[in-house]
Formats: structure tokens, sequence, C-alpha cells
């Protein structure tokens, strides 16, 4: 792949994914090419194939450092010592990371694609399972899971709402953990609650 004269070639890679993101936000990933790629890129359809073998491949390392993002998450969180301090760890970096990356959840929730994607890889499976136990905590009652659940993909869609694009980010923050404290029936940090 052609590169700028004092561009790496990581700088490519990093263009293409990025281009990638914005074709992906507007088309789907369904309907990006890799041609369409390549094409706003202003290079072979040859000079993709060299950074990425498939349209997969790119899917998944535009979602890797979000993946990365979450597993650490996890880790922090499950460091904690009580059920209602690792719940509130995950919650709160799982907040952190949709109001940080909006672009980026826009896109993973619009699409089927990129969820049958990450259903099919066995080690995004089990950290879904791992921030699921975060959340709901051991031995959780019905209406907990379900507003785990409910609060998973209702991060997902508050990425990419149109209407919540007025909020800053701080403020976005605070609603968000709001409601998803309310889901789970979680007391705000320090309101009677030990942490």
């Amino acid at each position: 792949m052609t590169t700028h004269v004092g561009r790496p070639a990581g700088a490519a890679r990093e263009r293409l994914l990025s281009v990638a993101l914005d074709l992906f936000a507007v088309h789907g990933v369904s309907g990006t090419s890799l041609q369409m790629i390549a094409d706003v890129l202003g290079v072979t359809k040859a000079a993709v194939y060299h950074q990425f073998q498939s349209k997969e491949e790119i899917v998944l390392a535009v979602v890797a450092p979000a993946v990365d993002s979450v597993a650490r998450i996890a880790d922090l969180a499950e460091a904690r010592r009580s059920p209602a301090s690792r719940r509130e760890a995950a919650l709160s970096g799982l907040v952190d990371l949709v109001v940080k990356n909006r672009r980026l959840a826009a896109v993973l929730r619009a699409d089927p694609t990129v969820g049958q994607l990450i259903r099919e890889y066995p080690d995004m499976v089990e950290l879904s399972r791992r921030i699921g136990r975060l959340l709901t905590g051991p031995d959780p009652a019905p209406e907990i899971v379900v507003g785990a659940a409910m609060v998973g993909g209702g991060l997902m869609i508050a990425g990419m709402d149109p209407t919540l694009a007025e909020f800053d980010d701080e403020a976005l923050r605070r609603h968000l953990l709001s409601g998803a404290r309310r889901l789970l029936r979680v007391r705000t940090p320090g309101v009677g609650q030990q942490t």
C-alpha cells in the first residue's frame, strides 16, 4: 500500500480502519465493499488486500480496541472485593466506553452483521458473559438478568441515538449511569450502600 512520505505503514492501516468505520457508519458493514474502501483511500483493491485479507478482518480490527477495553473493564471490576463494587466498576467502565466511542457504538448496534460476527468468536462470547455476571451479581433474580440485558442493549443504542447527540459527554455519562442503575435496582454509590 502506498503511504505518504514520513507516514509509517501503521498509519496507512489506521487510515484504512478510519475510512472503513466512516463507510460502515453510512452504508453498514454489508453495504460497504472493499472496493468502496479502496476508492475513498485512492488506492487499488489489491492495496486493501495487502493490509487485510477480508472485510471480516477489517470489522474485527475496527472493533478490537473496544473489545480490548471491555476486557480491561472486566479485569478491573473482577478485582474488586464486593459484588456491588464489581457491578459499579463494570457499569461505570461500560458507560465511559460508550460515551467515548459514540460513533463506534452506532456502527456496532446498527449493523446485524457486526453482531453476528462478534457472536461467532468464542473469546467475545465469554467476555460478554463475564460482563453479564458482573452486572447481575451472584444468583440474580430474573428481573435483574432482564435489566442487565436491557442495560447492554440500551448503552449501545444510546451511543447512536441522534436525540442524545446534544448531550455533552459528562451529562450523557451521568444520565446513562442513573438509568442503568435504576434498571439493575442499584443504589447510587455512597447513598446507603458500601462499595
